[in-house]
């Protein structure tokens, strides 16, 4: 038996606001579409990548599965995702190397330590 992995997944109140959001954030674009699903990738022939799902309740709890995003330059990349929407954000995480941050619907994000 064999699995690919081919997205994760976020429920959401806007999937077109998150997934526009993620794909300016991550340089993916728009792979499918339906009024209640929005998928992105970096391409429509590249996988894994994320869909955005519809659901209307609230988010009431720190997130059980968050991305891991590794960058050149950390500063620069919480400025500009700052300035997409996202927000940092305090989970108790003291002082790390890495940044906390969540995207407009409040799902976390670490932006960790730049590369090199």
């Amino acid at each position: 038996m064999s699995l690919t992995l081919i997205g994760t997944l976020f429920d959401c109140s806007d999937p077109e606001r998150l997934a526009r959001f993620w794909s300016s954030a991550l340089s993916y674009e728009v792979v499918a579409e339906s009024a209640d699903f929005v998928a992105i990738a970096p391409d429509k022939d590249t996988y894994p990548g994320l869909g955005f799902v519809r659901n209307d309740g609230v988010k009431g709890a720190k997130n059980r599965l968050h991305l891991d995003l590794r960058p050149t330059d950390q500063g620069t990349e919480v400025e500009r995702l700052t300035s997409l929407g996202a927000r940092r954000v305090d989970i108790g995480q003291g002082g790390v190397g890495w940044v906390v941050m969540a995207d407009p619907e409040g799902n976390e994000f670490c932006v960790l330590s730049s590369a090199g």
